[in-house]
């Protein structure tokens, strides 16, 4: 079948293949992946999967260890704190079977499995949103060996992180393309509930949408993967690992991707002058399950219409003779090592099993042959007992018989011999593979219990402070006119007229000590550090009291400033249990509960945490911003003006979603479109946050100064707002 089952002598590269089941399992590694990585039936970001149970795992791992591959967990949603515990019988059995390592995105899990699991290796997720040397610094020193940075990199940029950090690099290669920074996106979960920092996300981005500039299109749905031309520069930029997605496609698809990329990475090994695609191949790619539209992915674009499948986002039709083809090839049939082998029965001493493959050998006795009084041991029987290898990785081609005389041995004694053996040469196989973690211990875990304390803090009080975060100019001059505590600045209005404003009003407030703070941007990239050493610069000057952190890399640049400021971290970097909680602590003065959990889960969090030494806060008003994109909505319609403004998208139901594109940063922020209020509840005696924040994006001055008053005014008098449409978020409902 176009030479694919040729294998060649493997680069320095892993290739990584997905598998959604046990057949795409089997037939990634006859396929020729180096590693494959899978889901459980819990922690993993593709709910939908088949994934595979604990047992399955384990005799995965052992089947992967017996050819030398490896197998990765993807442990990569965000962990609840009533979920936290149940990762140690998860893992526990995946551990000592063997497991290679685990992909992570939970802040809070990687503290956990570090102590649980010491010797585990430990990847960072994509989800993790890891965009330069800062943050890959950063989480190197929490454990992390391997990084899987955000999809939206150049080449030029993994290769700086490699430079810096000297930490592993897995990059993707292969397969669909999220539009929106993944691990930063609510879309699905706001809209509908289903979260993709859960594994659950209902793919909003495929549908219609509505610009400003054109008809119905789909401005949201990116082209899917393809670099195959692209290996040779990958290949020489040093990336360690080059990753295929596709968990939720057939197994047929996962094989017949993994096998072309693996002839073309050994191709270029073998003779790199004369690397040249085959027309056919790319045909071949094309009808395995992609988008009628395929890209290169961003590693020479930062964005474009060319990236979008701006017209239809469907797959072109499967080849169904092709799938036929791969599933014979590769999915059917066996999956063993063929041995050779030598039986010896002497009466009078230990039965003796001979195995031999191509890379091994390996001898084993058993029980005492005796003398056949009757009816001796038939050479024929003796080969029908010793072919038996179901339900093992070693298929006895051959087989020589030594038999002196007459003897006798039960069968059940010829069948614990052959199965002593075979598990033998199988334990061989695997620790010349470099793969026994026979010896590896985990810490044993004694059960705490993390439930509500003596200790426990007194209930926030029913006054919550007002803080809020402003946008644009009019915004912070109502918020300084309303004479709010604290008021956090996004990094765009750093001018001098902003400076202006703020000095005036902490002149001005002689009744309060009034706190200004800086937004870092959503997104960091190498390129936009510019603007956080501008952010340093005015941080000396004395007007601003500290940062709100939105991002690794922004926590990291400051942290190693080492600035007499307080940083607060913001809701889109996840505390969602106490171990993020305590990662964050010592480190920041305040964190933000996440948008996603409920009330409840709220609650739970901080009653784990009853002695915690950072402040907690929640935002209950305003905007989510769903999607951080590197595309440009105004550039995929249009042309890029490098001017930052307002923009909207509409969908199937007449719903208007803002988006704000940030020419600084180059990035969009899509929003929700309706506000989140929770005036209804934030007063409430049990409302787990005395701080309180409201979000302004598109509000005009005058409705910011409403707005503000509106909620300092319910303490005294509830009234419903002069807003007519809003959410209460996933404060009741939560995600799943």
């Amino acid at each position: 079948m176009r030479g694919l089952m040729k294998r060649e002598t493997m680069g320095r590269v892993e290739l990584l293949s997905p598998a959604g089941n046990f057949h795409a399992l089997k037939g990634a590694i006859k396929a020729g992946a180096d590693a494959v990585y899978l889901g459980g039936a819990l922690y993993g970001a593709r709910a939908y999967a088949d994934n595979f149970t604990q047992d399955e795992i384990c005799a995965g791992i052992h089947l992967a260890h017996v050819f030398g591959k490896k197998i990765y967990l993807t442990v990569n949603t965000l962990v609840k704190e009533k979920e936290l515990d149940g990762l140690y019988p998860f893992l526990l059995p995946l551990y000592e079977a063997g497991l290679d390592g685990v992909i992570v995105q939970d802040l809070g899990a990687v503290r956990y499995i570090r102590e649980y699991f010491p010797e585990l290796t430990l990847h960072a997720s994509t989800q993790m949103t890891i965009t330069g040397s800062l943050g890959a610094a950063m989480v190197k020193k929490e454990g992390i060996s391997r990084i899987v940075p955000a999809r939206e990199l150049s080449l030029e940029e993994i290769k700086k992180i490699k430079a810096d950090i000297g930490v592993e690099i897995e990059a993707f290669i292969h397969g669909a393309m999220c539009y929106c920074y993944s691990g930063q996106c609510l879309f699905s979960s706001v809209l509908g509930g289903r979260s993709g920092n859960r594994g659950r996300c209902a793919q909003p981005c495929r549908l219609p949408y509505q610009t400003e500039d054109k008809g119905q299109v789909y401005p949201l749905s990116m082209r899917d993967m393809c670099t195959i031309d692209l290996l040779p520069e990958l290949i020489d930029a040093g990336i360690d690992s080059f990753k295929i997605e596709g968990r939720m496609k057939k197994p047929a698809y996962a094989a017949g991707v993994t096998a072309i990329y693996r002839k073309y990475i050994d191709l270029y090994n073998r003779d790199k002058e004369h690397y040249f695609v085959a027309q056919e191949d790319r045909e071949f790619l094309h009808a395995l399950y992609l988008r009628s539209q395929t890209g290169d992915g961003y590693y020479h674009r930062h964005n474009g219409k060319e990236m979008i499948t701006l017209h239809s986002p469907s797959y072109s039709e499967t080849d169904v003779g092709l799938l036929s083809e791969l599933e014979k090839t590769y999915i059917e049939g066996e999956l063993c090592h063929h041995a050779s082998a030598k039986v010896f029965l002497i009466p009078g001493q230990e039965a003796r099993l001979f195995l031999k493959t191509e890379k091994q050998q390996v001898t084993c006795r058993g029980d005492l042959v005796q003398k056949a009084e009757r009816q001796p041991l038939a050479k024929e029987k003796i080969e029908e007992q010793m072919k038996k290898s179901a339900n093992t990785h070693i298929k006895i081609t051959d087989i020589d018989v030594n038999v002196e005389g007459d003897v006798f041995l039960p069968v059940r004694s010829l069948n614990e011999l052959r199965r002593k053996t075979i598990s033998a040469l199988e334990a061989e196989l695997i620790r010349q593979n470099g793969l026994d973690y026979s010896c590896r211990k985990a810490v044993v875990s004694e059960k705490k219990n993390h439930s509500i304390s003596s200790h426990t803090k007194s209930a926030p009080s029913q006054k919550k402070v007002l803080h809020a975060l402003v946008n644009t100019l009019g915004q912070l001059r109502a918020a300084c006119k309303a004479h709010l505590p604290r008021i956090y600045l996004n990094y765009s209005l750093l001018e001098e007229e902003s400076l202006a404003i703020m000095q005036l009003s902490k002149k001005n407030n002689t009744k309060i000590r009034q706190e200004f703070f800086i937004a870092t941007p959503y997104i960091v990239r190498e390129k936009d550090s510019k603007y956080l050493e501008k952010m340093d610069e005015v941080l000396l000057t004395g007007v601003f009291d500290g940062v709100l952190i939105r991002n690794l890399e922004s926590f990291s640049f400051f942290d190693q400033k080492k600035r007499s400021v307080k940083m607060v971290i913001d809701t889109g970097l996840y505390v969602w249990n106490r171990e993020s909680l305590k990662f964050w602590e010592g480190r920041a003065a305040e964190s933000y509960l996440p948008l996603e959990c409920n009330m409840h889960e709220w609650r739970e969090l901080l009653e784990t945490c009853p002695d915690r030494k950072m402040q907690i806060s929640a935002v209950v008003y305003g905007r989510f911003p769903m999607m951080i994109t590197a595309n440009c909505i105004r550039k995929t319609m249009g042309s890029c003006r490098h001017v930052p403004g307002w923009g909207t998208i509409k969908d199937r139901y007449g719903k208007q979603f803002p988006v704000y594109m940030d020419c600084l940063c180059c990035y969009n922020v899509l929003y929700n479109s309706v506000p989140l209020s929770l005036h209804k509840v934030f007063t409430e005696k049990n409302f787990p946050a005395e701080c309180v924040r409201l979000d302004f994006t598109t509000e005009e001055s005058e409705e910011t100064l409403q707005i503000i008053h509106y909620f300092g005014d319910i303490f005294r008098t509830y009234r419903e707002p002069s807003y007519k449409e809003y959410t209460t978020g996933h404060y009741k409902r939560g995600v799943e």
